[in-house]
């Protein structure tokens, strides 16, 4: 079995644009659970939002790219408000209808074969990020691929890395001193008693609509590095199941803790790459026929496989350690939520 070639996988991936984008949207996850209890089952609606709003300024009003990066911004507010004014003075569950709701009307607008001249439709928007990629530092004549210890990386994906954990970085900074504000301090509030904080006077309904609006704008910005690492906007890339994979990533490093998303989608990102290297590297070995015969593994149905292995890990998580592995039981149980 070659581990060399597992534990590269492991690193290489748990430091790639794969990680970084759902530390992204993860921060802006945990802005609304963990910090504010908005139960939001629709994160991946501010990722198309910002995505396509980047995209659709390239591809269909001609824009420049930066001018692009704005409009995105802009969507994601637009959608805050739009899924915010109406929900937050309801009961949590009726945001996560609507938010989940949202993210698939999305997704199937954008595909929509009468939207093909402005969101490609199911072809989707192909090479829009060029003026990134000019400006990348990385780039030189005769110098396409750098190595970094048992790593090779493109210069494209340096690129795209260095400025995506830039971004990472200020966001969780960013996030890290709002939450030590008396701001920060309402939202803790809300999430515990908001009849609480009606009574002090504070207008918890409007702190509820800038927490949607700030984390579903993070949540944005990982949309957008994640179709300009590939160049391509394709609208199935927001599916659902990525809501809850960023769900998975918030758990994982424990909610209401700064820099928690980042851990979980690094461990994320690290062990189901890992274990696909793995499982394939098992079926190589002596016992592999074994596997076969009895867990009716084999190479076609590895991809499967990580999955359900990772999911019984996480179950052994919430089992023994519900508030994940950096978070703390006394300010957040997901079980007594």
């Amino acid at each position: 079995m070659d581990w060399d070639q597992i534990f590269t996988q492991i690193f290489s991936q748990a430091f790639g644009t794969q990680a970084l984008v759902f530390a992204l949207a993860g921060i802006g996850l945990n802005i609304h659970f963990g910090y504010t209890g908005l139960l939001n089952f629709g994160q991946v609606g501010f990722m198309a939002a910002g995505a396509y709003g980047v995209g659709m300024a390239v591809f269909w009003l001609e824009w420049n790219f930066w001018v692009g990066i704005l409009l995105g911004v802009f969507y994601c507010l637009a959608l805050a408000l739009i899924l915010g004014i109406p929900t937050l003075r309801l009961r949590a569950d009726y945001l996560g209808i609507t938010t989940i709701a949202a993210s698939e009307s999305i997704r199937l607008f954008v595909r929509w074969r009468g939207n093909r001249e402005r969101t490609g439709a199911s072809e989707g928007i192909n090479e829009f990020a060029d003026s990134f990629y000019a400006n990348n530092i990385f780039n030189k004549p005769g110098n396409q691929a750098y190595e970094f210890l048992f790593f090779e990386y493109r210069a494209d994906d340096l690129w795209v890395m260095l400025i995506g954990w830039s971004v990472v970085l200020v966001c969780t900074l960013v996030t890290w001193q709002l939450m030590r504000s008396p701001w920060g301090r309402v939202l803790k509030a809300i999430r515990e008693d908001e009849d609480a904080v009606r009574a002090l006077g504070k207008n918890a309904y409007s702190y509820k609509l800038q927490a949607l609006a700030l984390g579903g704008v993070i949540g944005g910005l990982g949309g957008m590095l994640q179709v300009i690492d590939k160049q391509s906007i394709q609208p199935d890339t927001f599916n659902p199941v990525i809501t809850f994979m960023i769900w998975t990533v918030v758990i994982i490093g424990g909610v209401a803790r700064v820099w928690s998303p980042i851990i979980g989608a690094m461990i994320f990102w690290g062990l189901i790459s890992g274990l696909e290297v793995f499982l394939r590297e098992l079926l190589q070995t002596s016992a592999g026929p074994n596997f076969e015969r009895f867990l009716n593994l084999n190479i076609s149905n590895v991809s499967q496989v990580k999955f359900i292995a990772f999911g019984l890990g996480l179950m052994l998580l919430m089992r023994f350690r519900p508030q994940g592995i950096f978070g703390s039981r006394e300010e957040m149980a997901l079980d007594d939520r």
